[in-house]
C-alpha cells in the first residue's frame, strides 16, 4: 500500500518535466526559424493537368539570364546553307588606335600617364631630354633671329630707293634676302613642331594624337630611346570592326550589307552587318577575310578579342534555322525553349539537317519566335531538377 502511494506521487513530477521539455524544444525550433533566412525559391515549373511537354512553363526571373550567360534569339528565315559560323578577332577601326613614339632621341625625364589612364587629344604623355631637340630649338631661334635683320635691312632699302638715294635693285636684293629668312624661319618652325619640341627648348614631347585610354606602355623613366620608338599606344572607346576569316569559297557568296550576328562570350549576341569582303585569300589557311561593323558597343568586344560570328548569307535555300545549341532533347524528343512572359516554354520541333554550328527547323515555330540559344540547357536542367528528375 505505501509502494503504490509512491509510485502515484511521482506521476505528476514526471508530467511537468515531459511539458518543460516539450516547451524548450518548441522555443528552439521556433528560434531556428526566426534566425535562419529563407533560401531563394528555384526556377518553377508549372505542370498542368495535361502531360504533353509543350504545356509545361519554366518561370525564370529575367535577373537570371543574364547571371546564366543564357542568349535569346529569334529564329531566322533561311536553310542552313544560309548561315556561315566563321571565327573572328576584334580589331580596331582605322584611325581608332595609335602608336605614340619619340620623335627624336634621348632620355625620358617625365612620364605622365600609365597604362589604362584616359588620355585627351594632343594630351603629352611623356618628355623626352634631347640633344636633338636643342639643335631644333637653335635653328629656330637662329632663323628667327636672320629673319628679323632682313627685314630690317629691307626695310631701309625701301626706305632709301623711296628717296631715290639707292638704286631699286638694292631694295630688290634686300626683299629676296627677307623672303629666305621667312622661308629658313617656317622650315626650321616646322621641323621643331613635327618634332614636338617643348617650350624649355631641351626636350621633345610625347603627345596622343587620338582621345582613348592607353592600352600599352614601353615608357620608363630614365630610359634612353631611339628616335620612332614606341612608348605607348592608344585605343579608342568604341572605334573597332570584327575581321571575320571565311573560306575561298564562302566569300563569293558574301557581300556588303549583308547581316551577321557576333557571338561574344558574355552577354547578348551582337548585330552586325558585312562593311566589306577581300577579294583575295592569304595566310596558310588561304581564307578571306569578311569585315563587319557592330550594330552596337558591348563591353564583351575587346580589340584583340577572339569571337564567333554567324553570316547570315543570302539566296538560301527555304526554311527555318536557329543555333544549333538551342535544340535540347527531352524524352526523346528535340525541343526549344520559347520565350514566355514569365519565362520558357518547351516547344517540340522538327529538325532537319545540321551543318555549321547551325540546325534547320522544318516545323514547330515560325520566324521571329524568341528561343534559347546560348546556354540553354541550363533551362532544361532547371526544368527537370524541378519535376524530379525527369528527362
Amino acid at each position: 500500500m505505501i509502494e503504490q502511494e509512491r509510485r502515484q506521487s511521482k506521476w505528476p513530477t514526471l508530467i511537468l518535466i515531459v511539458a518543460a521539455a516539450a516547451a524548450l524544444g518548441a522555443g528552439a525550433m521556433y528560434l531556428a526559424q526566426s534566425t535562419v533566412a529563407p533560401a531563394p525559391p528555384p526556377a518553377a515549373v508549372v505542370v498542368p493537368e495535361s502531360k504533353d511537354v509543350a504545356s509545361l512553363e519554366i518561370r525564370i526571373p529575367a535577373e537570371y539570364l543574364g547571371a546564366a550567360d543564357i542568349a535569346v534569339e529569334a529564329v531566322r528565315a533561311g536553310g542552313v546553307d544560309a548561315e556561315i559560323l566563321a571565327p573572328a578577332t576584334v580589331a580596331a577601326l582605322p584611325g581608332g588606335e595609335a602608336t605614340v613614339v619619340a620623335r627624336a632621341a634621348g632620355t625620358i625625364a617625365r612620364v605622365n600617364r600609365r597604362l589604362g589612364d584616359a588620355v585627351k587629344v594632343g594630351e603629352v604623355l611623356a618628355l623626352v631630354d634631347s640633344l636633338d631637340a636643342a639643335a631644333m630649338s637653335a635653328d629656330r631661334s637662329v632663323a628667327l633671329a636672320k629673319a628679323g635683320l632682313a627685314r630690317k635691312s629691307f626695310e631701309r632699302e625701301k626706305s632709301l630707293s623711296e628717296q631715290g638715294v639707292t638704286p631699286r635693285q638694292d631694295m630688290e636684293a634686300a626683299q629676296a634676302a627677307l623672303e629666305v629668312a621667312d622661308a629658313e624661319v617656317r622650315r626650321a618652325s616646322m621641323v621643331a613642331q613635327a618634332a614636338r619640341v617643348a617650350g624649355d627648348g631641351r626636350s621633345v614631347a610625347v603627345v596622343s594624337p587620338i582621345a582613348g585610354r592607353v592600352t600599352a606602355q614601353a615608357a620608363m623613366l630614365g630610359a634612353y630611346v631611339q628616335p620612332q620608338a614606341e612608348l605607348f599606344r592608344v585605343a579608342a572607346p568604341g572605334a573597332i570592326q570584327v575581321e571575320a576569316s571565311v573560306t575561298a569559297a564562302d566569300a563569293g557568296r558574301i557581300a556588303a550589307g549583308d547581316k551577321a550576328t557576333i557571338v561574344v562570350t558574355t552577354g547578348a549576341p551582337v548585330q552586325a552587318i558585312v562593311h566589306s569582303v577581300t577579294p583575295t585569300v592569304s595566310g596558310l589557311a588561304r581564307s578571306a577575310t569578311v569585315v563587319l561593323t557592330p550594330g552596337a558597343q558591348v563591353p564583351g568586344l575587346v580589340i584583340g578579342a577572339g569571337v564567333q560570328v554567324r553570316l547570315h548569307v543570302k539566296g538560301g535555300s527555304g526554311g527555318l534555322t536557329v543555333p544549333e545549341d538551342a535544340v535540347q532533347n527531352i524524352e526523346g524528343r528535340d525541343v526549344l525553349f520559347v520565350r514566355t512572359q514569365q519565362g520558357f516554354r518547351p516547344q517540340p520541333v522538327l529538325v532537319g539537317a545540321r551543318s555549321g554550328g547551325t540546325a534547320q527547323i522544318v516545323s514547330g515555330v515560325k520566324a521571329g519566335d524568341l528561343v534559347a540559344t546560348r546556354n540553354a540547357f541550363l533551362i532544361k536542367a532547371d526544368m527537370i531538377k524541378s519535376s524530379g528528375g525527369k528527362s
